[in-house]
């Protein structure tokens, strides 16, 4: 008798399309609210860097959960992180890369309002698809170059959209215009820097994500304890990064200068967003995770316009629609004729 792979909850996919939806709305909401209230601003090096130490700890105890008692969970972490010198060296790259990304979308999420921020991020398919392509030598369907061509003629729509009028400064000499303009809680954004700081960004996500794929793959070691490796390294480094541009402040002010209830939710977030997502992703196809994406864009552009008196255009609506359409048509893969006259 043939046994048949037993097919996963139904209820586990619809628990998944909340979860990704959720993470990826709330995220991008929370971290530009964060960098335009009112009050002392946090610095997003530390919040980056207490992020990494959140992942640390919560990956070491999915270890210990794993290997049943805390000593072995010591040996095994002992075994892969310590005696394994090369292979741990190797995660210096993407733990670099992914602290040098974390920093950019701070910078992003303070100068670009939440339903832009959201909408240009989708820029990552295109960067990760431009990598599997010349790393992974992968190839894709005539499909997928069309929905890479229609997301960036989005995202150039969204960039372009004046979703603001131009505000005159209290100096009537001075006119704040739409590249420059004064954030909700008074300090200065300019689209440009935020523009700059999330492609880069996404160039980033996009060769990180590809480079630890073939880590990932060339290995047999869990996810987890890649993680463990992962936040290991990126927190000496994370540290570095805080004396590297805020060294006064810190000195000063101290590691958590502007920090309250809210920033440690946002770090809090941020660390666990990307591990939750990884234990449901297993249980959403690239479909569902498309409506994710696309759900979560819509929830941005409502939630601002309520949250951040986002003001949305026609043409930014004609912007986001065509990323929201490259998402789904990237995740198409068409039936193979071939196999079904086979049938």
């Amino acid at each position: 008798m043939k046994s048949h792979p037993v097919q996963p909850n139904p209820m586990l996919k619809y628990v998944s399309l909340v979860t990704l939806t959720l993470q990826n709305a709330i995220l991008g909401l929370s971290m530009r609210y964060a960098r335009t209230r009112p009050g002392d601003m946090f610095l997003s090096s530390s919040a980056v860097l207490m992020s990494e130490f959140t992942k640390l700890i919560t990956c070491l105890a999915i270890v210990w959960k794993e290997e049943g008692s805390f000593n072995r969970a010591v040996s095994a972490v002992h075994n892969t992180v310590i005696r394994q010198p090369v292979d741990t060296l190797k995660v210096c790259v993407p733990s670099l890369l992914y602290i040098i990304q974390n920093n950019l979308l701070y910078v992003s999420a303070s100068h670009l309002d939440a339903a832009t921020y959201q909408v240009t991020y989708q820029l990552k398919i295109l960067t990760t698809a431009m990598f599997a392509v010349t790393m992974m030598r992968r190839k894709l369907l005539s499909t997928q170059w069309i929905s890479l061509v229609t997301l960036v003629c989005g995202v150039i729509l969204v960039q372009l959209a004046n979703t603001d009028p131009p505000k005159v400064a209290s100096d009537a000499s001075k006119v704040i215009t739409d590249s420059s303009k004064i954030a909700p809680g008074g300090h200065e954004q300019n689209r440009v820097i935020g523009f700059s700081a999330a492609l880069c960004a996404c160039l980033i996500s996009g060769f990180a994500g590809i480079y630890f794929e073939k880590i990932l793959k060339g290995s047999d070691i869990s996810v987890w304890m890649r993680n463990v490796q992962l936040s290991s390294l990126s927190l000496p480094l994370g540290l570095c990064a805080c004396f590297l541009s805020d060294y006064e402040t810190v000195m000063t002010k101290g590691l958590f200068f502007g920090y309250d209830g809210f920033i440690w939710y946002l770090v809090v977030l941020q660390a666990g967003g990307g591990l939750l997502v990884a234990m449901v992703v297993k249980y959403a196809d690239n479909i569902l995770k498309g409506f994710a994406t696309s759900l979560a864009i819509i929830v941005s552009c409502i939630a601002s316009i309520y949250i951040f008196d986002f003001n949305l255009t026609f043409q930014f609506s004609i912007g986001a629609g065509l990323v929201i359409m490259s998402i789904f048509l990237y995740s198409y893969v068409p039936p193979n004729p071939n196999q079904q006259s086979k049938v």
